[in-house]
């Protein structure tokens, strides 16, 4: 079953995946994604990291603190959903476009 598979070809080529991973971690920092809620009342800003760099909240909603809280988790919902669709995107494209969250 294994035959003709070279083990030393193998571990050099985890280090180099292991190697990009780094590159792409480093490089998603730089990678930014914003969400909106209510119409654009709320954002949120995360970089690739899923990591939130910026909230804005309109004045209006400072009054209404149920409001503001139902659009700030729907705000952050979507921006972690646009983080995790870059990194699942990137890892398929790391592994050459085989698709290992496919069910």
């Amino acid at each position: 079953m294994f035959e003709g598979l070279d083990l030393g070809n193998m571990g050099k080529m985890m280090e180099q995946m292991q190697e990009k991973a780094k590159q792409m971690q480093e490089q998603a920092k730089n990678v930014q994604f914003t969400a909106k809620a209510g119409g654009g009342l709320v954002s949120i800003t995360a970089n690739g990291a899923g990591e939130v760099i910026d909230v804005s909240i309109d004045d209006s909603l400072l009054e209404d603190k149920s409001a503001l809280q139902i659009l700030l988790i729907s705000a952050m919902n979507e921006a972690t959903k646009l983080v995790e669709d870059n990194k699942k995107s990137q890892a398929m494209g790391m592994m050459g476009g085989l698709n290992p969250f496919a069910s």
